[in-house]
C-alpha cells in the first residue's frame, strides 16, 4: 500500500501546520518507497523488453537477485540523500537512480545483448549505460514514483523559496 504523502507546509489538520522541513522529510520517505517498490517491476520489464522470448529461470534468478540488491543499494543512497538538510544534498534523485541501470547491464550482457547505438551525447553523459537503460525521470519507473517524484520537487522547492526569502530579509 502507498504511503501516505505528508500535508504540504502551512496546511492544517485539525489546526496543526507542517513545517517545510518536516514536510519535506516526509515527500522524500514516500518517494524512497515508491522507488523501492518500483525498482523491480522496472528492472524485469527492462531485461525483458531486450531479452524477449530468451527469457529463462536463471535469468528470472538473476533478477531477482539484482532487485534486491538495487533496492539495498539505490534505495540506500536515495535515503540517505533525502534524509540530508536541503542545503546539504549533493546531488539529485534522478542521479542515484540513473546508477540502477547497472544491474539490468550486468544481466544483458551475460546473456550475449549486443550494446545499443547512441549518439556522443548519450556516451559522454553516461558512458556505463551501453544498453540506453537509466531513467530520464521519476516517470520512466512508474506513475507511482512519478507523483511522489513531483510532491517531493514541489516541497523542495517550497522550502528553497522559503529560506531564501528568509535570507533576504536578514
Amino acid at each position: 500500500m502507498p504511503a501516505e504523502p505528508a500535508r504540504p507546509a502551512g496546511s492544517t489538520e485539525q489546526g496543526a501546520t507542517v513545517p517545510a522541513e518536516e514536510a519535506l522529510a516526509n515527500y522524500g520517505r514516500s518517494l524512497v518507497e515508491a522507488v523501492e517498490r518500483a525498482l523491480g517491476p522496472w528492472l524485469r520489464s527492462t531485461v525483458d523488453a531486450h531479452l524477449g522470448d530468451r527469457w529463462s529461470p536463471e535469468i528470472e534468478a538473476e533478477v531477482h537477485a539484482a532487485t534486491a540488491g538495487l533496492v539495498t543499494d539505490v534505495g540506500g543512497r536515495l535515503r540517505q540523500l533525502l534524509e540530508a538538510d536541503l542545503d546539504d544534498q549533493w546531488t539529485n534523485p534522478l542521479a542515484i537512480l540513473r546508477t540502477a541501470t547497472s544491474a539490468p547491464t550486468a544481466i544483458l550482457a551475460a546473456n550475449g545483448v549486443p550494446e545499443v547505438d547512441r549518439d556522443d551525447h548519450a556516451r559522454r553523459l553516461h558512458p556505463d549505460d551501453v544498453y540506453d537503460l537509466g531513467p530520464a525521470a521519476f516517470a520512466d519507473l512508474g506513475p507511482e514514483v512519478h507523483e511522489h517524484g513531483l510532491m517531493w520537487g514541489a516541497a523542495k522547492a517550497h522550502l528553497h523559496l522559503q529560506r531564501r526569502k528568509r535570507q533576504e530579509t536578514t
